[in-house]
Order: C-alpha cells, then sequence, then structure tokens
C-alpha cells in the first residue's frame, strides 16, 4: 500500500512537486535574517508528506497536526510517569489529539468518498472493504501516525545534519556543487525541472547522503522478535525475547569503515548505495527494509540541489549535537541563507 503512493513509478512523479516544495520554502527562508533548520526543514518535510499521504494541508487545516508530533517525539524516550507536566504525558497526550484527527478524517473520507485513488487514505478505504482483509481501522490509523512520524522526523534531522557537515567540510561542498551545477550545465533548458535520469545521476550525492545517515544513526535501536532459539558466539537468544539491534556498534565499527569517525563520502565509491547489509542498515534491513528508502533519498538530493545551485548559506549560532540516544540539536541549528543571483 505504501508502495502505490511511494515507490520508483509513483516517485518519478513526485518528482516536480518535491523540487517545487524545496524551491518554494528556501525562497522564504533567504527572506528571512536566520532559520532555524531542524524546525523549518521539518515543517517542509511534513507537509510534503502529510499532503501525499492524508491530503491534509495545514493552511487550509483548523488545527495543527504537526504539533501533536512535536509533543509525541518530544517525550519518545523518555521516563514514563505519566503525571501533567512530564515529557512522558505530553508525549501520550500528543498521539491522542493526532490520532484523534487522523480518525476524525478516515471517518469523513469514508463518508465522502473520491472517485480517484490519490493518497493513502484511499487505499485503505479500498482494502478495509476487502474481503478477508486482515487490516482493520486501528491498524490502519496506527500506520498512518507512524508513515507520518518516520517519514519527517527521520529526513528533517537528515538534513539538518547534511548541512552541519557540509559547513565543516568544504571539499565535500566543493564535490557536491561540481556534480549538481554540472547537472544545469548539460541541461538543453536551462529552465526545465529535474528529471528522473538526471535524479539517477547524482553519484557522489547518494555516496554523501549514505555517509551521512551512516555517521548519523538517526534510529538508535531496531526492534526485533526471535521466532526461535539462536545460537550466537556460545549464547542462547531464546525464543519469544526481543532483540535491540544497535546501527551505531556497526556503522562505527573500525573492522568494517577505515576511520569509521570521520566523514568520507569517498567510502561508497564502487559500493551499492541503495540497498541494504548487515554492515549498513540504516534503512533498516531484510523483509523489513524500510519502503520510504527512495522517499528519503529523493527529498534530501533534490534539496541539495535546489539549495547548492541557487544558494549560499553561513553559520549563525547552534549545531552542536547531543544523542539522547537519538540525534538531537539541543540549541538548534541557525543559518543565514541567501540567493546566489543576490551576491553576483
Amino acid at each position: 500500500m505504501v508502495l502505490n503512493l511511494f515507490g520508483p513509478e509513483s516517485l518519478k512523479k513526485m518528482l516536480p512537486e518535491v523540487e517545487q516544495a524545496a524551491c518554494r520554502k528556501l525562497q522564504g527562508w533567504s527572506s528571512q535574517s536566520t532559520i532555524e533548520l531542524k524546525d523549518a526543514s521539518a515543517s517542509m518535510v511534513f507537509d510534503l508528506t502529510a499532503k501525499k499521504l492524508i491530503s491534509y494541508d495545514q493552511e487550509n487545516s483548523s488545527e495543527n497536526l504537526r504539533e501533536s508530533f512535536v509533543a509525541f517525539i518530544q517525550g519518545l524516550i523518555s521516563f514514563p510517569l505519566n503525571l501533567p507536566g512530564t515529557a512522558y504525558h505530553k508525549c501520550l497526550q500528543g498521539r491522542k489529539k493526532a490520532m484523534k484527527m487522523l480518525k476524525s478524517m478516515l471517518q469523513e473520507r469514508r463518508a465522502n468518498p473520491r472517485k480517484n485513488q490519490s493518497d493513502f487514505f484511499d487505499y485503505v478505504l479500498e482494502e478495509l472493504q476487502r474481503e478477508g482483509t486482515i487490516l482493520t481501522e486501528a491498524i490502519a490509523l496506527d500506520l498512518m501516525f507512524v508513515l507520518l512520524f518516520a517519514s519527517y522526523e527521520t529526513t528533517s534531522l537528515a538534513l539538518t545534519f547534511a548541512i552541519k557537515i557540509l559547513s565543516d567540510n568544504p571539499q565535500a561542498l566543493k564535490q557536491l556543487t561540481e556534480e549538481h551545477e554540472a547537472i544545469l550545465k548539460n541541461r538543453e533548458n536551462i529552465g526545465s525541472g529535474l528529471t528522473w535520469k538526471e535524479y539517477k545521476s547524482m553519484t557522489y550525492t547518494f555516496q554523501f547522503i549514505n555517509e551521512t545517515v551512516r555517521l548519523a544513526n538517526i534510529v538508535p535501536g531496531i526492534f526485533r522478535k526471535a521466532l526461535k532459539d539462536i545460537q550466537y558466539q556460545g549464547y542462547t537468544i531464546p525464543a519469544g525475547w526481543a532483540i535491540m539491534v544497535c546501527p551505531p556498534a556497526v556503522h562505527l565499527n573500525p573492522a568494517t569503515y577505515k576511520d569509521p569517525l570521520a566523514f568520507n563520502p569517498s567510502r561508497w565509491k564502487g559500493m551499492e548505495t541503495n540497498g541494504a547489509s548487515k554492515h549498513f542498515m540504516a534503512f533498516g534491513g531484510g523483509m523489513r527494509f524500510c519502503v520510504g528508502t527512495e522517499f528519503t533519498k529523493v527529498q534530501m538530493a533534490v534539496f541539495l540541489h535546489c539549495l547548492i545551485t541557487k544558494y549560499r548559506w553561513q553559520a549563525v549560532k547552534g549545531g552542536n549535537i547531543v544523542r539522547t540516544p537519538g540525534l538531537q540539536f539541543p540549541n538548534g541549528f541557525h543559518i543565514n541563507i541567501t540567493s546566489k543571483d543576490d551576491q553576483n
């Protein structure tokens, strides 16, 4: 169901929309003295994702759906003390409010169905009516919540971390700029938008994205359940036990990655940059490989293309990173963006 919206064929059609959204936001940000990049990029990604998933438009809605997700995220990993004022209580209230809004939207769509399938609600309603389906309304609402949360929070963190990395690595910025300016130079019509062929040609960009998410380790833990007894290095993991896989332990392993703490996109030269393996699990792996992986990469690559070819930026304040245990910018990352046209 998700691949109907975010599979390769759908993304090809969505590419102009992603580019327009990125360019529109960047233009608005360049008119401000500074922007806090994490919050600004989260708003950009959430608006796009919510529109594609549930046709939600913040400007035409009486309630702010993203605010509920922000409250949920801030208390997601917190001491489970459910008292008013605690982060955990705010987290539960945020989820409760978001689920209530999603349920209301689903019921409204069920009462007023649309002829053509265009968002996730449409696919859910069709599946709910199918005989023998395992999908229930409760599962569908949970799925919508998770898809919105996972897509916008992880992507905005990855984008913020990527810009922070570029600010600190002039050589990486130079190589990325050369690749994206070459795309414009080789284009017959300079005014036309990105094509899927141009997107797939971004070799260094994909290496840069892989290295960014390897170091970012935005998802610090992946949970699995042992379906049978597992023998591992002399130990037995009993059937039914929960297993927490720790991607940072893999991604920062010097036996796998030379000088693992160094930012080096070139380490991905000649390597697969679209899949997952036991050495690279930024997007999960196996049957649980993230279905939104390509959507995330499209958003990151297109945003970088729009930013690097048309704008310059300067770090103003913040940018320090902590892991609690997930990646966080406690003081934000404030930057000033200016158009290259204004400086020529």
